[in-house]
């Protein structure tokens, strides 16, 4: 699969997160939701790195690898938490816009972390649907 294939396979996860998050946390404090969510990740991603024989590549992880890809989880311990936090308290057709302005700040911390280019094109294309995002809560 390319990289298009699977980042539209993760656009349809993500929507279906948000829809079957919704219907779960009725009832269930947020921060328990996002635990319960966490693990069932854990499981999942752990089953799949031992049934692909990845698990042989832990001892090549270098020092640097390991701080970003644990600050990486961190970043997304922040995110889920907030996320199901936002779905108990507002209409998810609301929280899923909002939470996809994470597009914009993606794209600036890449061209200033990164260094990678923002073109004309990039730029007008991520401010639509910047606008597009706030324009679906007004």
């Amino acid at each position: 699969m390319s990289w298009l294939s699977y980042a539209l396979v993760s656009a349809a996860a993500a929507a279906a997160t948000a829809i079957l998050a919704k219907i779960g946390i009725e009832g269930v404090p947020s921060t328990l939701a996002t635990a319960i969510r966490t693990v069932v990740v854990t499981v999942f991603a752990w089953a799949l790195v031992f049934g692909l024989d990845q698990q042989r590549a832990i001892p090549n992880v270098s020092r640097r690898a390991w701080l970003f890809l644990a600050l990486s989880g961190l970043a997304t311990g922040v995110s889920w938490l907030a996320y199901f936090r936002a779905l108990q308290m507002a209409p998810a057709s609301w929280v899923a816009p909002i939470d996809k302005l994470s597009l914009p700040f993606t794209i600036i911390l890449a061209a200033l972390w990164l260094r990678e280019p923002v073109t004309w094109q990039v730029a007008t294309g991520v401010a639509l649907m910047a606008i597009g995002a706030l324009v679906t809560r007004a």
